[in-house]
């Protein structure tokens, strides 16, 4: 597979991984979206249904890893060149952004409407109508569209849980070629791996959020940083290491479990 292959297609499979997982998140959370407080279970099939269109999009073009943690784990098992994987990342990376502003793009009067409500500010401010810069919060209104923030800030915790959702997510994609005599994903591959997402996010998310990928966190959280978002408050960079580290760390040992078990 050539760099121009890879490029293309991790540049438009996350793009459109990232446009409709966060496009998920912005309909159930801002106002005037007829989707608002639809809840988690929206949350955790549109997720599904975003890796399922991404991976059938790029699937043929670069193989969909569409995530550095599967990038690394099939590094390890031996499936990927270690030197295709820079361009795997920064193509990632890059198409995480472009996704992340055509969330931004696709509900731009919602951001505003919810952005400039008065109760949404004062429910994240200590003044109504404004957001004080200087005691921001460390999470503002909507950067919960962009990337993922946990419901209890415990940083060993926060990690090893998405470690253990990560291992579960990159070896079941690992696992898959077992069982169809192939050693890639199969006919049926993006399917089940969108499945898997669908449940790892029911069953493991509570705490995180479940990112289990580097740029679908790292990347927005860029965009939301550089958006000329009124009243958006912070960007939360003093947790944005672990939606990093936990998943690339939860990759590389799902490689090593898949050597050692299963090869």
């Amino acid at each position: 597979m050539s760099s121009s292959d890879i490029f293309i297609g991790e540049t438009i499979g996350t793009a459109v991984l990232i446009l409709l997982g966060g496009g998920v998140c912005a309909a159930v959370t801002l106002k005037r979206s007829k989707a608002q407080n639809a809840g988690w279970l929206a949350i955790t099939f549109g997720w599904g249904f975003a890796v399922l269109t991404g991976a059938y999009l790029a699937g043929g073009v670069s193989g969909a890893h569409l995530n550095p943690a599967v990038t690394i784990g099939l590094a390890i098992k031996g499936g990927t060149e270690w030197s295709d994987v820079p361009l795997y990342l920064g193509s990632q990376l890059f198409g995480a952004m472009i996704g992340a502003v055509l969330v931004w793009l696709t509900y731009y009067g919602q951001f505003r409407a919810h952005l400039t409500d008065p109760e949404i500010l004062a429910a994240h401010t200590g003044e109504e109508g404004m957001v004080d810069k200087a005691s921001a919060p460390k999470a503002g209104p909507v950067l919960g569209i962009f990337s993922t923030g946990p419901e209890i800030r415990h940083a060993v915790q926060n990690l090893v849980t998405e470690i253990i959702a990560t291992v579960v997510l990159v070896l079941a994609i690992l696992t898959q070629g077992l069982n169809n005599g192939g050693d890639g994903l199969g006919t049926l591959g993006a399917l089940i791996t969108a499945l898997v997402v669908v449940g790892i996010g029911l069953s493991l998310g509570g705490p995180t959020g479940y990112a289990i990928n580097p740029v679908r966190d790292l990347g927005p959280r860029i965009v939301h940083a550089l958006l000329p978002l009124p009243n958006k408050g912070g960007s939360d960079w003093g947790y944005a290491w672990i939606p990093v580290a936990g998943p690339l760390i939860g990759g590389a040992i799902a490689g090593g479990l898949y050597n050692v078990a299963f090869a």
